[in-house]
C-alpha cells in the first residue's frame, strides 16, 4: 500500500479531470463521479487492483466493472492518472469523434463491459467471478461500483443470491452511497444501515465505512481480499458532489455540468493540483488458466422418421460438440429438465451453472462469461427471456459473444396456455445489431445450427420447439447461418410456403394434401430469420410470384415482417399466417387450428389466392 498523501495528491488530479472533461463536454455527471472519486483512487493507486495496462488481455488482470455507469468521467480520470489517457483526450469526452463515450463502451479500450442501464454491473461480474473460480481457476479478483439509486432494481438482488450460492469471494462490491438520485433522494438516503441489512441477508459480507476517509477506505480492501467462501459488498457512505461546494450534497446537479464561468472557481477548491501526475498500478500474479481435458462424447444419431423434440435435440447437440469447443458452457434458469440443458448438465456438470428462476442476472452472467473468453449457451423458456432483454440488449454493446436458447414458444405448447407461450422472442432478437435468430424444425438441423451458433462470434437466438417434430433431414445435410432450404419444389408451382419450426411441418402436411388434388406449392424452411437469405427468396417470388408465410409467433417482428423486408423492392404479394387471436390452453393441433396456421389454414390460404 503507497502512502496516503500520494492517494489524497491523486484523488485532487482526479476531481480536476473530472470537473474539466465535463464542463468542456457541457454535460456528463460530475456529481455521481466525485462521490466515488476516494474509493476508486485508492482501490487503483493502493495497490488493491492488480493488472498489467499495458497487456489488457493478460488473464491474470483484475477486473473493474462501472455498474454506475454515468460515473464515466471518473473512470476515465482514473485511466488518465495511470498515464493512459492525456489530458487532450479528457477534453474530448462525449464527443463523437472520441472513444471516451457518455457511459463506457469498449471503445474505450481498458472497458470491461459497456454499463449505462442501472442494475446490470453486478450480474456481468458474477460471470466474470464464476469464470475464475470455477473456470480458468486465475486468482484475479472483480470489483463492481454501483450506485446506491440502482439497488432498486430486481437484477441487483438476483446477483446478490447467486454470488453468494456460489461462495463468490473473487467478488468485491462497492456501493456508492451518496443520498442524491437524479430527481431527489434514493429509497433509504444515508440510512446505511439498511444496505447492511439487507446485503447481509443474500449472505455477503459487508463493510460499511466513511467513503471519503482514507484510513476507513484502506482497511475495508484489506479486510475484503482476506474474506473466504463468500462475497463482500464495501458500503461507503459518500456526498454527491465531495470536495466541490457549488455541488457537494445538493439536489438538483445530477447529470449537470458545472458551467464554464464558474469552473475556475470551483478549480480553486481544490488547491494546488499536480497534472503531471501518475499513479502506479500494480502488477497481477502471472499464472495460466486452466485448460480442461475434454473427453469426446456421443449420444444420439438420427434417422429420416424419428419424432424427436428439437429442445432435446439442443441438449445432445451440446454434448457432442464440447469437445471441440472446450469453451463452451452452459446456464439455465431452473428449467434444464425441459430444456434439455440437463443433458449436458448430467455428461459436463463442471462446465453447468444454475442460474434459478432469474432471467435477468442469467443473461449478465452470462455476457460476463463471454467477455472472459468463454462461449456460453443461456436456456430458459421462450417466454420468460423476455425478461432479461435489457440485459440482452446491453450485451450488444460490449461485443458480446452468447447464444440465447428459448423453448417452448408458440401456441403448439398446448395446454399450459398463453403466460407459457413465447410469441414475441422473434422480434425481440431480431432488433439486435448484429444478431442472428435460428429456427431449426428437426434433430438434424437443430445439431447442426447449435454447432453453427457455437462457431458465429457474436450474440445468436434459438428457438426451439416443445413438441416432438419429425426428422425430416438426412444427417450428412449442411445448414449455413444465412441460408435456407427449397424442400419442395417444381416448375409448376403456384404460391410459395415458407416455414419454419412447426409450421414447416404443416406446410409439409399440406403440401401432400395439395398435391392429391394436383396443385404444386414450393416449400422453403426459413432455419435463418437473421440473416435471411434474399437470393433464395427471390428467386421464389419470381418463380411462383405469391409467397405465404406461416409461423407460430405474433405478426409483429416475426417470419413474415422478416420476408416481407427481405423481398421489398420485389413485385410479388406476401402474405401472412401467424397468431392473431389471444391464445389459450388446448391441444397443440386444436390451437394450430384456431390460429389458422395448421394444415388446413394453409391449404385455405393457397386455394384463396391461387384460384
Amino acid at each position: 500500500m503507497i502512502q496516503i498523501t500520494k492517494i489524497e495528491e491523486l484523488a485532487k488530479l482526479i476531481r480536476h479531470n473530472i470537473l474539466v472533461s465535463t464542463t468542456e463536454a457541457g454535460s456528463g455527471h460530475p456529481t455521481s463521479s466525485l462521490s466515488a472519486a476516494d474509493i476508486m483512487t485508492t482501490l487503483f493507486f493502493g495497490g488493491y487492483f492488480k493488472a498489467d495496462l499495458e497487456n489488457i488481455k493478460n488473464p491474470n488482470n483484475d477486473r473493474v466493472i462501472f455498474s454506475k455507469g454515468h460515473a464515466s468521467p471518473l473512470f476515465y480520470s482514473l485511466y488518465a492518472a495511470a498515464g493512459k489517457v492525456s489530458q487532450e483526450e479528457l477534453k474530448t469526452l462525449r464527443k463523437f469523434t472520441s472513444n471516451l463515450e457518455g457511459h463506457p463502451t469498449p471503445l474505450f479500450k481498458y472497458t470491461e463491459c459497456a454499463s449505462g442501464s442501472l442494475g446490470q454491473g453486478l450480474s456481468v461480474g458474477v460471470g466474470m467471478a464464476i469464470n475464475a473460480k470455477y473456470l480458468d481457476k486465475l486468482p484475479y479478483k472483480t470489483y463492481v461500483l454501483m450506485g446506491d439509486s440502482e439497488a432498486a432494481e430486481g437484477s441487483v438482488w438476483e446477483a446478490m443470491e447467486i454470488a453468494s450460492y456460489y461462495k463468490l469471494d473473487n467478488l468485491i462490491g462497492i456501493l456508492d452511497v451518496n443520498r442524491l438520485g437524479q430527481r431527489g433522494e434514493t429509497m433509504y438516503g444515508h440510512n446505511v444501515s439498511v444496505y447492511e441489512q439487507k446485503v447481509k441477508a443474500f449472505g455477503w459480507e459487508t463493510i460499511v465505512i466513511d467513503g471519503h476517509s482514507y484510513d476507513e477506505i484502506n482497511d475495508a480492501f484489506e479486510k475484503a481480499l482476506k474474506v473466504k467462501d463468500k462475497p463482500v459488498m464495501i458500503i461507503a457512505k459518500t456526498l454527491k458532489g465531495k470536495g466541490v461546494s457549488l455541488l457537494e450534497d445538493k439536489d438538483g446537479w445530477h447529470g449537470k455540468a458545472v458551467p464554464k464561468d464558474k469552473l475556475d472557481e470551483v478549480l480553486k477548491e481544490l488547491g494546488n493540483v499536480d497534472l503531471s501526475l501518475i499513479g502506479e498500478i500494480a502488477k497481477p500474479e502471472n499464472k495460466n488458466p486452466d485448460v480442461p481435458n475434454i473427453e469426446k462424447k456421443e449420444l444420439a444419431k438420427y434417422s429420416i422418421g424419428d419424432s424427436v423434440p428439437t429442445r432435446k435435440a439442443y441438449g445432445n447437440a451440446l454434448v457432442k460438440i464440447k469437445s471441440r469447443f472446450p469453451e463452451l458452457v452452459v446456464l439455465d434458469a431452473e428449467t434444464s429438465n425441459s430444456t434439455y440443458a440437463e443433458i449436458f448438465r448430467n455428461e459436463y456438470p463442471e462446465h453447468f451453472f444454475e442460474m434459478f428462476i432469474a432471467e435477468q442476472n442469467m443473461a449478465g452472467t452470462a455476457l460476463g462469461l463471454s467477455l472472459r473468453g468463454k462461449i456460453p449457451f443461456m436456456s430458459s423458456f421462450s417466454a420468460f427471456l423476455t425478461r432479461a432483454y435489457d440485459q440482452v440488449r446491453m450485451s450488444q454493446y460490449s461485443n458480446s459473444n452468447v447464444k440465447v436458447v428459448g423453448s417452448h414458444a408458440g401456441v403448439s405448447i398446448g395446454e399450459d396456455g398463453g403466460s407459457q407461450m413465447g410469441l414475441e422472442d422473434l422480434a425481440m432478437f431480431r432488433t439486435l445489431h448484429n444478431s442472428v435468430v435460428l429456427y431449426p424444425s428437426d434433430a438434424v438441423s437443430t445439431e447442426k445450427l447449435v454447432e453453427a451458433a457455437a462457431k458465429h462470434d457474436g450474440n445468436v437466438y434459438m428457438r426451439t420447439t416443445r413438441m416432438a417434430t419429425e426428422v425430416i433431414y438426412d444427417s450428412k445435410e449442411e445448414f449455413h447461418i444465412g441460408k435456407c432450404k427449397v424442400i419442395r419444389e417444381s416448375k409448376d408451382d403456384v404460391v410459395t410456403v415458407i416455414g419454419a419450426g412447426v409450421t414447416l411441418h404443416e406446410a409439409l402436411k399440406a403440401y401432400d394434401e395439395l398435391n392429391k388434388e394436383g396443385i404444386s406449392i414450393r416449400i422453403i424452411d426459413l432455419y435463418s430469420i437473421k440473416p435471411i437469405d434474399s437470393i433464395t427468396l427471390k428467386k421464389a417470388a419470381e418463380d411462383t410470384g405469391k409467397i405465404i408465410t406461416v409461423e407460430d409467433h405474433y405478426p409483429e417482428g416475426g417470419i413474415g415482417e422478416a420476408v416481407m423486408e427481405a423481398l421489398s423492392k420485389e413485385d410479388v404479394k406476401v402474405y401472412s399466417l401467424a397468431v392473431r387471436k389471444m391464445p389459450r390452453s388446448g391441444k397443440p393441433a386444436e390451437l394450430l387450428d384456431y390460429e389458422g396456421i395448421s394444415s388446413k389454414g394453409i391449404i385455405k390460404k393457397v386455394k384463396e389466392i391461387s384460384g
